[in-house]
């Protein structure tokens, strides 16, 4: 598989320290972080305004709406993947989080590696699926 680096990436995690630890591993990858978010409210926002490749999402997010909530918001306006990631984990949570068709879901703690290859598989999935839509 051709790597996909330089992809941009936006963070959606209301702890400022696990987001900019994140921002850190990934920029260290080769991924380009378009921004940080840690409201639904401004998730949208930098959704809109800088068209990320891929979005990492918490789950739990400041303020009443929270990631799964979010995640289903872009779905229904944008065709940007997203990942899970959270320390947020039981059927409910998986149940909610199934529907609204993310391209993987990670649990914290977890390690560079699981993540640059979920980051890699939704990626290739995009780009070929954005491929075949043109032929």
């Amino acid at each position: 598989m051709i790597p996909l680096l330089n992809s941009k990436i936006l963070i959606v995690e209301n702890e400022r320290i696990v987001a900019n630890d994140i921002k850190q591993l990934l920029e260290d990858l080769g991924y380009d972080v378009i921004g940080i978010s840690g409201t639904s409210e401004d998730a949208l926002k930098k959704v809109r305004e800088r068209n990320p490749d891929l979005i990492l999402m918490d789950i739990v997010l400041t303020g009443e709406v929270d990631g799964i909530d979010t995640a289903q918001q872009i779905s229904e306006l944008y065709t940007i993947p997203f990942i899970y990631l959270t320390a947020y984990y039981d059927d409910g949570i998986l149940e909610r989080a199934a529907l609204t068709q993310p391209a993987g879901y990670i649990t914290k703690p977890f390690n560079s590696v699981g993540l640059h290859a979920a980051i890699q598989m939704a990626l290739y999935k995009e780009k070929k699926l954005k491929e075949s839509q043109h032929l």
